[in-house]
């Protein structure tokens, strides 16, 4: 398939700067792929949409405030280092701008108490770096750094909890799962009231998500391997949720891609935990996802492929067309979308060739 295959004309000023109070209020468009129907309603209201027995799989990372300001030694100049991941107690691999001068051996000060030495390259750009510090290192990370906003919004957000979900405890993400920004404590707490299931997946979402495919046919691009984790106490509530015929509801596309990674077979799925860069476009067939909570996802990305592998290109399509067309608000502090059910099989389009970890 062609990457020109998912592109849509978004107005600009359609792109969210800021997200909306309280964070349920935002819209919720109801996408039925089976019946090709289109509903308009509030997040609020998704619970009408749900029955006792579903389950609700949510990912649970933390965005790790990752931005770092620091001073080159000896000279001073200001250097930016941008934390992807941890690879053992005090090393991480990372962005550095300007890299140019982040050279092997090159010494970067934070402040008092933190500074780093870049101890080798990485084979795209990046530099692996070893902190020194003294304390405790995420006391001293939640002092100096900045959570990362993605590169479309340009407003400076207030309240830097609004771009964590109520839920997140396991810190890691350089970006939010942010289909999961719209739910409040008290929806979650009413849902499983109405007996819906709650369960929790961990993928750290990495810079990756916001990379843009920079080949023509979408078959050709590789995706950036990102960790994840599914317990045990997960997996047995979907084999269970599967065993009585209801529902898995995953929340937002990386929940849809730790589970799909875990999956052994149709419905079958264990404990499990490792790196994944499965990637997802129309012509995969969906192993234990059922229906989806997702935010409007930028044109010609990957995210739009996994929604389109779901519900179906020229009708994922048409509802983004109808969502600029009654102002929904687009990305990470937008308006949401509820698929109710996959499309029906003979709705896949292409072919499929699956490659993760």
């Amino acid at each position: 398939m062609l990457l020109e295959d998912f592109d849509y004309d978004l107005p600009e000023e359609l792109i969210a700067q800021k997200p909306i109070e309280p964070r349920n209020a935002s819209r919720l468009m109801v996408l039925d792929p089976a019946a090709k129907s289109i509903e308009h309603r509030r997040f609020y209201d998704l619970g009408e949409f749900l029955s006792p027995g579903d389950a609700l799989i949510l990912n649970d990372t933390r965005v790790l405030p990752a931005r770092l300001h620091g001073r080159r030694e000896p000279t001073g100049a200001h250097i930016e280092v941008f934390l992807l991941r941890r690879l053992d107690r005090d090393s991480w691999e990372t962005l550095v701008r300007p890299g140019k001068k982040a050279q092997v051996g090159q010494v970067v000060c934070f402040s008092d108490e933190l500074s780093a030495e870049v101890t080798a390259h990485t084979d795209f750009g990046g530099r692996i770096v070893k902190f020194r510090y003294e304390g405790v290192f995420e006391e001293i990370l939640d002092r100096l750094g900045e959570t990362p906003l993605p590169p479309y919004i340009h407003e400076r957000l207030e309240d830097k909890e609004r771009y964590q979900t109520v839920y997140c405890r396991e810190e890691g993400s350089a970006a939010a799962p942010t289909a999961g920004l719209h739910f409040t404590k008290e929806q979650l707490a009413a849902l499983e009231e109405r007996g819906i299931q709650i369960g929790f997946v961990t993928l750290h979402v990495g810079l990756g998500t916001f990379r843009p495919v920079n080949v023509a046919r979408i078959e050709e691009h590789k995706m950036h391997s990102e960790y994840y984790q599914l317990p045990e106490e997960t997996a047995a509530l979907i084999r269970r949720t599967k065993a009585a015929g209801r529902r898995v509801v995953a929340v937002g596309t990386t929940s849809i891609r730790t589970l799909e990674s875990a999956a052994a077979s149709d419905d079958m799925i264990e404990a499990k935990s490792g790196w994944t860069d499965i990637f997802i476009y129309p012509g995969y067939r969906f192993k234990i996802v059922d229906a989806l909570v997702t935010n409007f996802h930028l044109p010609k990305s990957t995210l739009l492929m996994l929604i389109s592998a779901f519900a179906g290109r020229e009708f994922v399509l048409r509802a983004y067309a109808e969502a600029v067309r009654e102002r929904y608000r687009f990305f990470s502090f937008g308006d949401a979308m509820f698929l109710t059910c996959r499309a029906p099989s003979d709705a896949e389009e292409g072919h499929f060739d699956s490659h993760h970890l």
